[in-house]
């Protein structure tokens, strides 16, 4: 009995448990770290208590008219009331909410941020491919990560040429759909360093449930760094074992799909590599980017996340598929 009396307990925390442990987190919009988000969560919040009130007083009423006397009962059904509580009150209580909300989330043309950092992103089956460009108008392309510099606005171009997606970084802003055939603009900023995740927020098929994102904001100065780096081509291998992993890369056909930039490797289809060891993730945000993680995609991706377009490659023996991960996890 003592037994099942526990049970019950755990059964009821469970849900609260849950609503609880979805506000927080490096995917929590009721943990803004940019502008944009803190709007959307203070929306959120004055919603809440807007509503939570609302409730209270229809809770309220409803006692009233079920249990009070016959005299307040009779005063609820008054004409003056009805119309008060039916009719005024929720034009004027949904009207003030609403422009509040289109005040706070600054509805409308915007301004445009001076000299914003500027970045590409396309929705594709599924990760997302991540374009920078230098003054020249040089691009380099990165894969499901997205770095920032803190306290900059950051314009990021969404576009698609498949099915809609949707980007969605609940810490940083609110999310906006990748239409075929059009461009749309978000524009975030952070004011905190760290990683944030990112998620596709608009079924798209396939792996869509597996298909996220890191956001990194850093210093300027560590940003400048890094983006030097990221315009080089890939450095070549420095050991036998790495330079047989880059052999075996170029000669079992991953070129055809991916990139690395000083390889005769130019595909298009999937990731470019050319420092996929300096990622935080692969996968789109699914493994931590190291050796062993490398190898287990390259064998079991089909496992690790179905429906993904890339076959799994058994054919490697163990010192060769240790041989190419050591490779990719060199490419920083």
């Amino acid at each position: 009995m003592r037994d099942r009396k526990r049970s019950l307990r755990i059964a009821r925390a469970a849900p609260a448990c849950l609503l609880l442990a979805g506000c927080e987190g490096v995917q929590s919009t009721l943990a803004p770290t940019g502008p944009q988000a803190q709007h959307v969560a203070q929306l959120f919040w004055v919603m809440v208590a807007g509503s939570g009130a609302i409730v209270l007083v229809v809770t309220l009423l409803t006692a009233i008219a079920l249990f009070a006397s016959p005299r307040h009962r009779a005063f609820l059904a008054g004409d003056t009331v009805v119309l008060a509580g039916g009719l005024i009150f929720p034009v004027v209580t949904l009207s003030a909410l609403l422009v509040y909300g289109l005040v706070m989330l600054g509805a409308g043309p915007g301004k445009m941020a001076a000299s914003p950092v500027r970045i590409e992103v396309a929705g594709e089956r599924w990760w997302w491919r991540v374009v920078y460009r230098d003054d020249a108008g040089s691009a380099v392309e990165s894969a499901n990560e997205l770095r920032i510099p803190l306290g900059r606005a950051v314009e990021i171009e969404l576009s698609s040429d498949n099915v809609i997606h949707s980007f969605w970084a609940p810490k940083l802003a609110g999310k906006l759909d990748m239409i075929p055939g059009r461009k749309t603009a978000l524009t975030l900023s952070a004011e905190k360093a760290g990683v944030s995740r990112g998620q596709c927020a608009e079924y798209c098929g396939g792996a869509h449930a597996l298909m996220a994102f890191d956001v990194v904001a850093m210093p300027q100065n560590e940003y400048d760094e890094w983006r030097l780096r990221e315009f080089q081509p890939a450095q070549d291998p420095t050991t036998q074992e790495t330079r047989e992993g880059k052999a075996l890369f170029l000669s079992h056909g991953c070129g055809a799909c991916h990139t690395i930039r000083g390889t005769p490797a130019a595909g298009r289809l999937g990731p470019d590599l050319t420092h996929v060891g300096g990622r935080i993730s692969i996968g789109a945000a699914i493994l931590a980017t190291d050796e062993a993680s490398i190898a287990r995609w390259i064998k079991h991706n089909q496992d690790i996340k179905p429906g993904n377009l890339m076959p799994a490659f058994d054919i490697f023996s163990e010192s060769e598929l240790l041989a190419l991960s050591r490779y990719l996890a060199s490419l920083r």
